[in-house]
């Protein structure tokens, strides 16, 4: 379905231009159904695929302002739905979809592409830039394999939250504009138990300068010698050469206009790569964000938090957190993260090819682990609200908080919301008198006996634990290089923590567990105390810590259990709770909102507020 200019609205005026299919090889062909896209890096979409009856479920006003419309513009359009669900063909928009490849799971998968989103176009805002346009779930493109090329309401609206999340907790994301639901039903297995649900299809409105990813540079990429999968455009150097060009004339131009010599500008393009991605994933940490399935066709080129699926953000610390429930072997764990980055931007260096300098490649790659340690650093100094001074001791003084959050389960967003409670170090008072109230708030964080139980539980099979703790008596060698390996050492970990927790009761074990929060505590407070100098007034630098804690530390983040809440009231046809909730996910650091629940049709369901520890149900949740 088209639409004319004729008294046109604000939605069917955005001001195209769609530079990417203008600079970049397209893929012109009427062939139907899913095929393998050489020579291309965009296929055209030829026909529509509309949604039964679309609705709005939610806009964004922030992420609509970047193209220059209002939330009123979108809904005074009556076939505003339509078009932002890529149902009818806004003006001026060529839908397309990109082509790309992946390492998945740490192996190369060969062609993937947009296989649920369609690409639009790119409108040039006369205040914000740029921005590509996409929707996702709109139907079936070129690169949909066995999919049917659409999302449903569950996925959509994690998807639609957590992009303006991210944004409002000032990490660089993707965003989302809007969100739509149908009547268009299709079959789903939510829980990948085998028992197959009908899901509405929903579509989100996505913006992002680029879309653009590693994976997009691996279309080149010759044979592999694993998978013996191989890129659609293999060998196509010159391709590949056009396409670089067009991302660093396009999104990095200081670089284009610095570098007269193409290597070193690819080279200077390849570290500002890496600074990006290694900051990124340092504001993830420091969030206690998992983005659940990091392959290299999951990384923006730009260093955006791209493509949100089974996210997550940590309640209680552990460092081996898995959000997704289908990362079986723990690939994508929360500590994981950064070093997962480094082998994609090394996979990233291998698309790139001759087009780098192998020798300065490796050296940029190297220089990976001590920035993203140094933006780390940077953050966690922040959230502690040590700004005046660097000291050595810090880094030992934050992995000491985090070691002490994992063995006492403290939630960990509450807790780092928490010490900007802590007292500022005054002369002649108690110090366990001064700290025994913001710990006792800390320990109403932490997690009973009986949940640090299950999660000191070890998660090797009976029969293999029984093997390795044999050996101990039989080969104590061979045990010694077994249990220096990363699995078996975490096992054995976990179940000398079991064995501790198991000798203990709930009485003592909060006895120990303040005992060693006061002596944390405490030892922060001295570092505190050398922030002040003589030179600048106390209560300036007391005011500047409170301000900058809160500011770095949110009080609210996109916790499963608060989306499943606005998922099954969604799901009932009460769309309330996911306008609420993005309504305070937009302001994370602020203290003005009462994060009550709602007190909907659904409220019976919504027991627990917003800025609490989760509930016990909240652990049954299942996101693949």
């Amino acid at each position: 379905m088209e639409s004319s200019q004729c008294g046109s609205t604000a939605l069917e005026r955005l001001p195209f231009n769609n530079t990417a299919l203008n600079k970049l090889p397209v893929d012109d062909s009427k062939e139907p159904g899913c095929r393998t896209v050489p020579a291309a890096c965009f296929s055209r979409i030829r026909a529509l695929q509309p949604l039964v009856r679309p609705t709005f479920v939610a806009q964004s006003q922030s992420a609509l302002a970047l193209l220059d419309l209002t939330v009123q513009d979108v809904l005074s359009n009556p076939l505003g739905p339509e078009y932002l669900s890529g149902s009818r063909l806004l003006p001026g928009s060529e839908p397309a979809a990109h082509c790309y490849c992946g390492h998945q799971f740490g192996l190369f998968a060969g062609q993937l592409g947009d296989g649920a989103v369609m690409y639009l176009g790119e409108v040039e805002s006369g205040t914000h830039g740029r921005w590509e346009v996409q929707v996702k779930g709109a139907g079936v493109t070129p690169y949909s394999r066995d999919g049917d090329g659409r999302k449903v309401l569950r996925s959509s609206i994690r998807e639609f939250l957590c992009s303006e999340a991210m944004a409002a907790l000032g990490i660089p994301s993707t965003r989302a504009a809007s969100l739509v639901t149908s009547d268009l039903y299709v079959s789903r297995d939510p829980l990948n138990s085998g028992r197959r649900v009908p899901e509405r299809c929903s579509v989100v409105l996505r913006l992002a300068p680029s879309f653009i990813r590693f994976g997009s540079f691996e279309i080149f990429l010759g044979r592999d010698d694993f998978s013996g999968l191989q890129g659609p455009s293999a060998g196509r150097h010159d391709i590949r050469a056009q396409l670089l060009d067009y991302v660093i004339e396009t999104f990095y131009p200081c670089i284009q206009q610095t570098h007269s010599n193409r290597k070193n500008r690819n080279m200077a393009f390849f570290r500002e790569v890496m600074m990006r991605t290694a900051k990124l994933v340092a504001q993830w940490q420091c969030v206690g964000f998992c983005h659940g399935v990091l392959n290299t066709d999951n990384m923006s080129i730009l260093g955006l938090t791209l493509d949100y699926g089974p996210f997550g953000f940590m309640d209680r610390f552990d460092p081996d957190f898995v959000c997704n429930t289908s990362d079986k072997k723990g690939r994508y764990s929360y500590q994981a993260q950064p070093s997962v980055c480094r082998w994609n931007l090394a996979r990233l260096a291998e698309a790139l090819g001759s087009e780098l300098d192998v020798a300065q490649a490796g050296a940029v790659l190297d220089e990976f682990t001590p920035t993203y340690e140094a933006f780390y650093l940077c953050i966690m100094r922040k959230k502690l609200g040590l700004v005046r001074k660097e000291e050595a001791e810090d880094r030992e003084l934050i992995s000491d908080l985090l070691r002490l959050m994992h063995d006492t389960g403290a939630d960990f967003t509450n807790t780092f919301r928490l010490l900007s409670r802590v007292p500022w170090p005054e002369e002649g008072h108690s110090e366990r008198a001064t700290v025994g109230q913001v710990v006792d708030l800390i320990l109403e964080q932490c997690a009973s006996i009986e949940e640090l139980k299950v999660a000191n539980k070890p998660t090797m099979k009976d029969r293999e634990l029984a093997m390795i703790l044999s050996m101990a008596q039989t080969n104590p060698v061979m045990f010694g290089m077994v249990a220096d390996t990363p699995g078996v050492s975490q096992q054995l970990e976990r179940m000398g923590r079991l064995k501790e927790l198991l000798e203990t009761d709930q009485d003592e074990l909060k006895r120990k567990q303040r005992d060693d929060w006061i002596r944390w505590v405490s030892r922060y407070r001295r570092r505190l105390a050398r922030e002040y100098d003589g030179t600048v007034d106390l209560s300036l630098i007391k005011k500047e810590r409170l301000s900058l804690m809160n500011s770095t530390n949110p009080r609210i983040v996109l916790r499963n259990y608060i989306a499943q809440n606005a998922i099954q009231a969604a799901e009932k046809g009460d769309f309330s709770e996911v306008n609420r909730v993005l309504k305070v996910l937009e302001k994370p650091y602020s203290d003005a909102f009462e994060l009550e629940p709602s007190d909907g049709p659904n409220a019976s369901e919504l027991t627990v507020a917003y800025d609490m520890k989760p509930p016990a149900w909240a652990q049954r949740i299942c996101i693949t």
